[in-house]
């Protein structure tokens, strides 16, 4: 018996932030199971913002998402109907699920993961999802930070940023995040335990970067590019790291993308600015989750889960993240 569910779909290339008019809601049927097979309901969907370079035709990492197709989104969810042994009935799982309410699998590509042993479900893609990871390896692996480095960390309050100031500090490193807002900065410093925040609306970045690190920048993490790039890029330390791993200030531009300009800071500090991409790292994921897990046992690691509900509010979601409006992992409930 066929199982009725819906897909959200990219039917438009966004010009500038995306709107509704860029995906369509669609009602589909899922067919019977084969053997091998499982259906799984899905329950919440990761918010990225990378997802506005896969609506677009600009080359990335992986292809843009074809118009017509189901929106590009990793995911979590609940097994509900099961032929295969190995993904039994109520078992959690997560994967690259598409923005959808129900999909059927094989397994290629879908994690069994213990969704009771976790504060929120979501944390599956928060600090121990891609989210932690791009954290982890951004800051371990291209940062290579060491106890005495001042770190410097934008979008601080963000899903990925607040993951990278906590493990910074964990690692005994003194940490300044640049975030938006009172509000943010407060939680920087006070939740995740940051030494200073920037408030990026209300500060001048370059003259705050100069009182919370007068010896210069070891680490600078990049969310964001643009002008607080340049600002970090200005004030490196001698041998320092740039570790690039976003640039939402233009992900949505809709003319020339900017660049750094102050990109030749990087020859006379001897510095080294580097992208990288976590699907690198997923084959040692397991490395970083057994020294996050006990971190997040003894408290020393949170993640605060920011909620909206229903497929039908996917691109406002989006647009809360391109906007600053999220606070911590940006999720949609199925």
């Amino acid at each position: 018996m066929s199982t009725p569910s819906r897909t959200l779909t990219l039917v438009a290339r966004p010009d500038g932030v995306p709107r509704d008019e860029d995906f369509a809601l669609l009602a589909n049927t899922l067919p019977d199971l084969n053997a091998g097979q499982f259906r799984v309901a899905v329950r919440y969907l990761s918010i990225d913002p990378a997802m506005r370079v896969w609506m677009s035709e600009q080359k990335s990492y992986w292809p843009p998402v074809p118009l017509g197709d189901v929106m590009r989104a990793a995911g979590i969810g609940e097994i509900v109907e099961s032929q295969h042994p190995k993904f039994p009935l109520g078992a959690w799982v997560s994967g690259m699920t598409g923005v959808r309410e129900q999909l059927i699998s094989d397994g290629k590509g879908m994690r069994r993961f213990d969704a009771s042993a976790l504060p929120h479900p979501a944390w599956a893609l928060s600090v121990f999802g891609a989210t932690g990871l791009t954290a982890w390896f951004g800051l371990t692996d291209i940062g290579q930070p060491k106890a005495s480095d001042t770190v410097v960390i934008s979008a601080a309050s963000g899903a990925v940023g607040s993951a990278a100031v906590q493990i910074a500090k964990n690692l005994g490193c003194k940490v300044i995040g640049i975030a938006g807002g009172p509000e943010k900065c407060a939680y920087v410093r006070n939740e995740l335990g940051a030494d200073a925040a920037i408030d990026y609306k209300n500060e001048h970045v370059g003259k705050a970067l100069d009182q919370h690190c007068p010896g210069g920048i070891d680490i600078y993490f990049d969310n964001v590019g643009g002008e607080i790039l340049d600002a970090a890029l200005s004030r490196l330390r001698m041998h320092a790291r740039v570790v690039l791993c976003g640039g939402i200030s233009q992900y949505n531009a809709t003319g020339k993308v900017r660049g750094p300009a102050n990109y030749l800071a990087l020859i006379s500090a001897r510095a080294r600015m580097q992208g990288f991409v976590v699907l690198d790292y997923l084959d040692r994921a397991d490395e970083a989750l057994a020294v996050m897990a006990p971190w997040a046992a003894a408290g020393k690691l949170s993640s605060r889960i920011d909620v909206l509900e229903g497929l039908e509010n996917f691109a406002e979601a989006l647009r809360r993240v391109y906007s600053g409006a999220n606070f911590g992992k940006q999720v949609v409930k199925v």
